[in-house]
């Protein structure tokens, strides 16, 4: 028989699946010994019966419910909905893994027009009691009963106006009886039936809340952008409550044992006296800093230090708590791994080793997140601006990094103008998760209220944004959408910037600076200095040390190469050569060869015009990357790119002709001419026309004039003694008959120019893999290759019959209906995409052993991709230039974990 149900001592940290996050942290501490409230929770496994049976209670859940109810009752001394003495729980959500904000909680269940009189005699508090209530009647009523949470704020904020107050704390005792009174109605009108005075009832609604709010959309939302299967289920702690509304002596906070933005060993939180613990979160009221708590709660204060060294010790890592104090006694409602920004990641760990709390190959290992890396590469504002610019509000830094882009006041607003191109600093009084589709495409987050720990800022630190919050000068109109504070008026579009390292704003666009880890990769000596950088040195030694795949970048000039061999790539896996023929002169030149008959004299005139140009390109990419490989792809975009685009010139000749546009007949002459070969090479679905190897075939000089430029680049630097290694690579080839025939074209093309130079030079040939076709006869074609490199992008194009270029018109709705499992042109979709890539690969190695198999397309800087390609057993992975160190931690991080796996 199942056992749906567990109290906080009957569980460990180990069963987080089951017993979610908080559940097993809860019996964690449990078990140590610290000031727990006691409880129980109810598993993952719970939920998900609840959820796969037409959300239908599993067999014997409730009489598991009452039972530990009753033996909670006991330890207590109280029972829930005592008239005379009654204890209250709270109800919350708990995953297995942290989802902050995105699922239900519902506090102080078990009060109702009964038990509030027990409460007031328990309490000796008039006030209190009917803020608890009303606590609950709001809370449940949004939560639980759907109602739409702001009716009730509107109520609260009318009685503040009524009575001349700022805070919900200065609203007395009548007021709050007078709250209650109106939330009952407002519960009666909204769902035509009262709030429920049955405990019971209270109770098992409450957890039906939760469980029902793991398939919210936010919460979707959050698992989608971060990669949690559906499957995982929450669990539902019920806890015994404790109050830190109860007065001055009581109040409520969350601590973290180190920064979690900067990664400094010193204690960090936000404490809030007279408060319960949704105060801290929604950024209602602002909060104290974690360190002035010693001056109000000096007692608790030192316990909670001691608490949290051992918390620390015990998991070895850093810890975030949540806890509360009740007339002076200190109880830890929960604790679990701290989120972290990226750079504190990289601090904490390499203190850590330091502090032998743990070592530098687990960090490494588990504690840094690859595709987080690029967090270090935030920009800061420029220093003398910094120090010249008077910020027209200062508020708290929340989530390092500078962010600069125009003012919009509404999550839907954010999305609107980030998908338009514009970059946008999204600006609220407070955040909830209603607004996390908005925060995600913002380039920074300010609020006027809330503190370190409210919704903003540990969204905004655990998506890599900027933030500043609790910037209470601010006054943020979002209906009219203004900012004002002082004289100045900021509206929406207006620039801002905002600083997340020091809480700064200004009212204006100040320009920014790379982050310190990118000027220590350009050779700033002082940033070679800084922690970060010597951290980012110990473990990205030992992920390259331990990995096998080969990091490779793709770039095509010179100053990205530089780049890329600075952030440690190993070569070029990818050069695309059609970037080389942009540029008013070029253009001109390939114009004349696109217009000219195959082999004529005019198409000679234009490959010699264009061969000085290319070879520059080869020589000055060659010479960067001396003694490392470099894959330069032949020309592979439709030859109609480098032309007008055909509507427009439609247009422009139509208007000529008719006088409504003056031309002369020269130039009217030749804008015809133009047009009439943009109509020749227009195509109605250019990605599968004219392109990459059939350009080659159907226009042969082209390809020998790149391999001539490239041949010669790489000869003149051998005669210098460099080490240029070159692979040619030819695109889109479908057929081995294609590689075979352009192969024997070109090869022997370059070898002569290699024996008249008299140098050792060995030039590789291969291909892109990057259609089906390619993949099912790769045996073939790889009888003809050296090398092969899928191009992902195009393969997962080819694959699903997407264009990467217009799914974003509906891929939100595919990954929200489960119809893809996640962005196939972020990640490789495994299941279609990577099987091809695994037939291709097993026919290739069985048709040559020794053929050279890499990646070339974008996915080569997304971590889960590099761990697929380890598994495939590719040789090299290839990215953009400032995805490198995150292809270097990810592959490391494949070997270590497999490693671990199997020693496990």
């Amino acid at each position: 028989m199942t056992k749906w149900v567990y109290d906080f001592a009957e569980g460990d940290a180990s069963q987080k699946n089951l017993l979610g996050g908080k559940g097993a942290n809860l019996a964690e501490m449990t078990n140590l010994g610290l000031p727990v409230p006691p409880g129980f929770t109810l598993t993952t496994e719970a939920c998900n019966s609840y959820r796969e049976d037409g959300q239908q209670f599993p067999s014997g859940l409730l009489d598991e419910v009452a039972e530990h109810r009753k033996q909670l009752e006991e330890r207590m001394g109280r029972q829930i909905g005592d008239a005379r003495d009654p204890l209250l729980v709270s109800v919350r959500s708990g995953a297995p893994f942290s989802m902050p904000g995105m699922m239900d909680t519902v506090l102080n269940v078990g009060l109702n027009d009964d038990s509030i009189k027990g409460l007031i005699r328990q309490t000796s508090s008039e006030r209190f009691a009917w803020d608890s209530y009303r606590r609950l009647l709001q809370m449940f009523g949004k939560t639980v009963m759907g109602i739409d949470g702001d009716l009730f704020e509107e109520v609260i904020e009318e009685a503040k106006d009524k009575k001349g107050v700022a805070n919900d704390v200065d609203l007395d005792t009548k007021d709050l009886e007078a709250l209650v009174k109106v939330f009952k109605s407002i519960i009666k009108k909204q769902t035509r039936r009262g709030f429920p005075q049955d405990p019971t009832e209270q109770l098992h609604l409450a957890i039906e809340a939760v469980f029902k709010s793991w398939d919210n959309k936010r919460a979707q939302d959050y698992r989608r952008r971060n990669r949690i299967a559906d499957s995982l289920g929450t669990a539902v702690n019920v806890q015994a409550m404790v109050f830190g509304n109860k007065g001055d002596n009581s109040g409520t906070g969350v601590a973290f044992t180190r920064d979690p933005s900067t990664g400094a060993n010193e204690p960090y939180g936000d404490y809030l006296a007279n408060a319960q613990g949704e105060d801290v979160v929604a950024g209602i009221r602002n909060t104290l800093k974690l360190e002035e708590m010693a001056t109000v709660q000096p007692g608790p204060f030192k316990e909670l230090i001691g608490h949290m060294g051992a918390l620390e010790r015990h998991y070895r890592d850093m810890c975030d708590i949540e806890f509360t104090v009740e007339d002076g006694k200190l109880w830890l409602l929960q604790t679990r791994i701290g989120k972290r920004t990226g750079a504190a990641e990289w601090i904490i760990g390499f203190d850590m080793d330091d502090e032998n709390l743990t070592d530098a190959d687990t960090v490494a290992r588990d504690r840094l997140t690859a595709g987080r890396l690029e967090e270090l590469s935030k920009p800061s504002i420029k220093a003398d601006l910094k120090k010249s610019q008077d910020p027209i509000a200062t508020g708290l830094n929340a989530s390092p990094g500078a962010a600069v882009g125009s003012l919009v006041f509404s999550a839907a607003d954010a999305v609107k103008w980030a998908e338009r191109g514009e970059k946008v600093v999204l600006a609220r009084r407070e955040t909830n998760p209603d607004d996390y589709h908005g925060m995600v495409v913002s380039e920074g987050i300010l609020t006027s209220a809330g503190g370190t720990n409210s919704h903003a800022a540990v969204v905004a630190r655990g998506e890599g944004i900027s933030a500043v919050c609790g910037a209470d000068a601010l006054r943020i109109d979002v209906k009219a959408k203004k900012l004002s504070v002082g004289k100045l008026t900021l509206a929406e579009g207006d620039p801002i910037t905002i600083d997340g390292t020091d809480g700064t704003v200004y009212g204006e666009a100040l320009e920014l600076e790379p982050s310190p880890l990118e000027a220590a990769m350009g050779g700033n000596k002082r940033a070679r200095k800084a922690k970060l950088w010597r951290a980012y040195e110990r473990f990205s030694t030992i992920a390259d040390r331990e990995r096998r795949l080969r990091v490779r970048a793709n770039a095509d000039t010179p100053e990205q190469a530089r780049d890329a061999r600075i952030r440690g790539a190993e070569g070029i896996g990818l050069c695309r050569t059609e970037h080389m023929f942009m540029g008013s002169e070029r253009v001109e030149a390939v114009r004349r060869m696109i217009f000219a008959d195959s082999g004529s004299d005019e198409e000679q005139a234009a490959y010699k015009a264009l061969l000085p140009l290319q070879r520059k390109d080869f020589t000055g990419i060659f010479k960067v990357m001396d003694g490392l490989p470099v894959t330069v792809r032949l020309l592979d975009p439709p030859l109609h790119e480098f032309l007008p685009n055909h509507v427009d010139l439609e247009v422009e000749v139509a208007l000529a002709e008719s006088g409504a546009k003056k031309m002369g007949k020269k130039k009217l002459a030749q804008r015809k001419e133009l047009l009439a070969k943009v109509r020749e090479l227009h195509e109605a679905n250019p990605m599968l026309g004219l392109r990459g190897v059939r350009l080659g075939i159907v226009k042969p000089g082209l390809y020998a004039l790149q391999v001539r430029a490239i041949v010669d680049a790489a000869v003149s630097l051998k005669k210098k003694g460099l080490d240029p290694r070159v692979e040619i690579m030819i695109p889109l080839v479908a057929t081995a008959e294609e590689l075979h025939q352009m192969r024997e074209e070109l090869e022997p093309l370059a070898d002569a120019i290699v024996d008249k130079a008299g140098v050792e030079l060995p030039i590789l040939f291969g291909t892109m893999i990057e259609l089906p076709r390619a993949c099912m006869t790769a045996g073939e074609i790889a009888q003809h290759a050296d090398f092969f490199s899928f191009g992902t992008n195009d393969l997962s194009q080819t694959a699903f019959g997407f264009s990467r270029d217009d799914i974003g018109k509906f891929l939100g709705l595919y990954e929200e209906r489960k119809l893809v499992p996640t962005n196939p042109f972020v990640s490789i979709d495994e299941p279609g995409v990577g099987r091809l890539m695994q037939i291709a690969v097993e026919e290739a190695k069985a048709a040559k052993p020794d053929i050279h198999l890499g990646i070339c397309g974008e996915h080569g800087g997304d971590p889960e991709s590099v761990w697929f390609c380890e598994r495939l057993g590719l040789d090299y992975v290839s990215c953009s230039p400032r995805r490198v160190p995150t292809a270097r931690l990810a592959a490391g991080q494949a070997i270590m974990g497999e490693a671990q796996s199997s020693a496990n």
